[in-house]
């Protein structure tokens, strides 16, 4: 005879009795068994006998809060997904119970078609893999900073919790969100991209929120937008430091609605999505200039997720560059080569100020000119490339004078403080120095010596 496996457990904390039985009926309806506590003592008591498999609780307890619960729950048992309960008014606390660790929120009075939809989630969050999803691993790297990285991410899949991705253009944000899709409960549904600085301001709200027929001038037919189509999937904004004040505003009230009202549409449509979103900008210095709202901010950064440089995992370039090969390899239909030792040094002293990115278009272009088995300096050095350019360039020891050395350190100094302003973007950064991008390149190739004093 085979054994009965046990229904999930829900544990339900409320202090209105009402509220208890309502959700009873609802998770019981979803085939849950159910216990009900109205206190944090009587939660504790209960968790005496176990985990459960998922937990919802209010904020508001007569002997405390249920953040309480919620960090005891994620020390004690991280694969529990613990969603809050909250009055409309205090949002606020429903993201400081993200932060410590909730799965989500829902506001009172609770709707039940959002209540399903949220414990159906739940229930597959809790039901994970330790190890979810290969994708995680393409965030390629052995260095202890890569390592922290997959395990945050392999976390954060398990919640439905705003998450803010930042770091320098060519890092991989998008591959780090797409790997947060891949490792949660909405790893089925969809995952849509946006790159928020790509879309002119003029059609930026039909592309995320449609539009109806007649809306505008050239809408000739309904459309659906980009947040509906990411509906019961994840949602990524790409530079959403980009955004115009005006969409700020309506990107906010569609985050606190979990509703969006297509262009000329007098109704609002429900949506479901998980929100990921990443600049490489200031987001925190634009607030203070006034050109990011700060409500939005504290609604997109509740749990922000940080990618390393390149610079800061050079541990990495070899094992990233055998990866970048095999899939330029199978991209070009060519067979995959190696990387001589002499050249593979070269790329580990490299500055690499566009990260991933950077590397990967030097070996592709490499891999398209190289001769041989193998590549060598000589082909990551090809004419018109950086390190060709600079090795033409640069200038004789015995022709820099002490006061075109000095010169030349404060150069660099200040090229890197303009690299570093705008987040490690060539193009950006040339552009607001007025100089071309090239020549940016050059100097800041030249730099690295100047500083350490080998011109």
């Amino acid at each position: 005879m085979n054994a009965v496996s046990p229904m999930p457990r829900a544990l339900l904390v409320d202090d209105e009795p009402t509220i208890v039985e309502l959700l009873r009926i609802t998770l019981e309806g979803m085939g849950l068994a159910v216990e009900g506590s109205h206190s944090l003592q009587e939660a504790y008591s209960a968790l005496d006998a176990g985990p459960p498999t998922l937990c919802l609780t209010d904020l508001r307890l007569p002997d405390g809060s249920g953040i309480e619960l919620v960090r005891r729950l994620h020390n004690l048992y991280p694969q529990v997904p613990v969603a809050v309960i909250t009055a409309y008014s205090s949002t606020e606390g429903a993201i400081e119970a993200m932060q410590a660790g909730a799965f989500d929120f829902m506001t009172k009075p609770i709707e039940l078609g959002r209540l399903r939809r949220l414990v159906e989630q739940a229930m597959a969050a809790a039901s994970l893999p330790s190890d979810p999803d290969p994708l995680v691993n393409r965030l390629v790297g052995t260095s202890a900073v890569m390592q922290h990285l997959r395990q945050e991410i392999r976390l954060l899949g398990r919640s439905n919790a705003p998450v803010f991705i930042w770091g320098e253009s060519g890092t991989g944000k998008e591959l780090a969100a797409r790997a947060i899709h891949d490792a949660g409960p909405r790893r089925k549904g969809p995952f849509v991209a946006v790159n928020c600085g790509a879309i002119p301001e003029g059609l930026l709200e039909s592309e995320l929120f449609g539009a109806e027929k007649g809306a505008f001038s050239g809408a000739t037919q309904k459309r659906g937008g980009l947040f509906l189509t990411a509906n019961g999937g994840t949602l990524f904004l790409d530079e959403i430091g980009e955004l115009p004040l005006s969409m700020q505003v309506k990107i906010l009230r569609a985050i606190q609605e979990r509703a969006i009202r297509p262009l000329g549409s007098a109704q609002e449509i429900p949506v479901d999505i998980r929100l990921v979103t990443a600049t490489h900008r200031d987001l925190q210095q634009m607030v203070a200039e006034g050109s990011f709202r700060e409500d939005l901010y504290y609604r997109i950064h509740v749990v922000p997720l940080h990618i390393p440089p390149l610079r800061d995992r050079r541990e990495d370039i070899p094992v990233l560059t055998h990866a970048l090969l095999q899939k330029l390899a199978q991209r070009q239909g060519q067979p995959s080569c190696a990387v001589s030792s002499s050249a593979m040094l070269w790329l580990g002293q490299q500055h690499f100020a566009g990260n991933v990115r950077e590397l990967e278009n030097l070996l592709e272009r490499a891999l398209a000119l190289h001769h041989g088995n193998e590549i060598d300096i000589a082909d990551l050095q090809q004419p018109g490339s950086r390190a060709a350019v600079t090795q033409r360039e640069m200038p004789a020891k015995s022709a820099r004078s002490p006061l075109a050395a000095r010169l030349g350190q404060a150069e660099a100094l200040f090229l890197q403080e303009q690299l570093a302003a705008h987040g490690g973007d060539f193009g950006r950064c040339a552009e607001a120095l007025g100089i071309p991008a090239l020549s940016l390149r050059v100097r800041m190739t030249l730099q690295e010596e100047t500083l350490h004093g080998t011109i």
